[in-house]
């Protein structure tokens, strides 16, 4: 039998619904887990287990007798430390949060797991305010990937993605404008789903600074991570308090492979892992024929990064926005091009005369949103990388813009890991993360599927699918 931490959570339900198990016993057994790891994985950084018991209890005394519990009721579970939680109030790296009091409300989405009947009992680790493709900060340290710990496990969500793949949590909430959903579960095996803009509230994050909300932020979204997909789409059905349908075939499906695309690098092992999975699906029944995308996608990135840093400038205090100021003008490529090989314009450069034109910025956005909107009557799902690369070595020297990663061993720009998360986030469509295979040395590789507004239960479809195909998560 699967070691207890490791079995999905629908099939934890089915156990705790038959008595076979109690949320005592299921806390217990991933507390512990999470006691032998932390050392190495150092996914979960604070907890309150006294809280957690008490409602373990609660739960297991209300099915003794008889009575009516949350859809959820008695799974143990982790959230990340960018939202909200009663007696466990978000620091999000930042160490002037550090000592906030433990009395503030749940998140939004907190609450609603609360409501299902979950057992919240820690908080997973982040970069500092969530602005990193990796997990580290000065509060709580670095967050090491499951499958090599000399890698990172991606970011902001990264402890999260870390504590499932580590058999700590059964599932997990993520928050996602950059990719912060979808490197995490990319890099450590595991499936998360990036609803539609605005489909869950993002009331209880942090950022913003606490306590407030910002109407400026039309990019960043919150959902549900897990090890399987039935178990990705349990967690969506609680967090819109509406259970997913079930599993529909997938035969005939139209899916367009977005995988050449001038201008972003894909290395040779994610080139494989995503045809892979296209071939996965084909067996499935679905259609998967190459696609170009409707506009050009530099245009796209571009404008991309031109909304996505006055939603910063908002949303975080000004010292730690001044420091990521000084980090994006801190990188301007030379004109030998040795550290931009793809031809990739310096972030800071186009970041800052975006900034000053936001008003046309979201007036061409709008005519991508239609462009994509014809697009996709043809197509039901795009089929892409999710990043350009496996994960990499820990790199905390240096700026954002000044550090770079390697495809094929060609150093790029660490900005290029905005390329392919891009198109969802910017217009808002709903993406799926799901592993698609190993590589030689290991490493998991995922790809996204990107489905049009509100399409998120043929995306857990098609995941479904692939995971048949391909057995999807496998414990590092």
């Amino acid at each position: 039998m699967t070691e207890l931490t490791y079995q999905p959570a629908a099939e934890l339900l089915d156990q705790l619904t038959a008595k076979r198990v109690s949320a005592r016993e299921l806390l217990d057994a991933h507390v512990l887990r999470h006691e032998k790891r932390h050392d190495t994985i150092n996914a979960v950084i604070t907890t309150d287990l006294a809280g957690a018991k008490a409602m373990a209890q609660e739960i297991d005394d209300a099915r003794a007798r008889g009575e009516a519990v949350g859809p959820l009721a008695g799974l143990p579970m982790t959230v990340k430390d960018g939202y909200d939680v009663t007696g466990m109030p978000a620091v999000a790296g930042m160490p002037a949060y550090a000592d906030r009091q433990p009395d503030c409300p749940d998140a939004a989405l907190v609450a609603k797991l609360r409501a299902a009947g979950v057992v919240i009992w820690g908080k997973t680790n982040v970069p500092l305010m969530l602005g990193d493709f990796q997990s580290y900060n000065a509060v709580y340290g670095t967050t090491n990937n499951p499958y090599d710990l000399a890698r990172t496990p991606g970011g902001s969500s990264g402890g999260a993605a870390a504590a499932l793949a580590s058999g700590i949590t059964p599932l997990e909430i993520g928050s996602d404008i950059g990719g912060s959903l979808r490197h995490p579960a990319n890099w450590c095996g595991v499936y998360s789903l990036k609803p539609t803009w605005n489909l869950l509230s993002m009331r209880g994050h942090v950022p913003p600074p606490p306590g407030r909300h910002s109407d400026m932020d039309h990019l960043g979204v919150g959902g549900p991570m897990a090890r399987t997909a039935n178990d990705l789409r349990l967690l969506f059905g609680a967090l819109r308090e509406d259970a997913a349908p079930a599993r529909q075939d997938i035969s005939g499906a139209r899916i367009g492979l977005w995988l050449d695309e001038p201008g972003f690098p894909v290395s040779n092992e994610v080139r494989a892992a995503v045809e892979a999975a296209a071939a996965a699906l084909r067996r499935q029944g679905a259609a998967v024929e190459a696609v170009i995308l409707p506009f050009p996608a530099a245009d796209l990135l571009d404008n991309y990064l031109s909304l996505l840093y006055p939603i910063i400038g908002a949303g975080f205090p000004s010292a730690v926005y001044t420091a990521l100021e000084q980090q994006r003008d801190a990188y301007v490529p030379g004109e030998d091009g040795e550290l931009d090989p793809y031809g990739m314009t310096s972030l800071a450069v186009r970041a800052t005369a975006s900034y000053r034109s936001v008003a046309r910025a979201l007036a061409d956005r709008q005519a991508m949103k239609e462009g994509i909107a014809a697009w996709l009557t043809q197509t039901d799902a795009i089929l892409a990388p999710v990043s350009g690369v496996t994960a990499f070595t820990h790199r905390q020297e240096g700026t954002l813009t000044n550090r770079t990663i390697e495809v094929d061993d060609v150093a790029v720009p660490y900005a290029h890991l905005f390329d392919w998360v891009s198109l969802a986030t910017n217009l808002h469509l709903p993406a799926v993360t799901a592993p698609a295979r190993r590589t030689a040395s290991g490493l998991p590789v995922g790809v996204q599927l990107i489905g049009g507004w509100h399409g998120e239960d043929r995306l857990l479809d098609l995941a479904e699918a692939l995971e048949a195909e391909t057995g999807g998560f496998e414990a590092p």
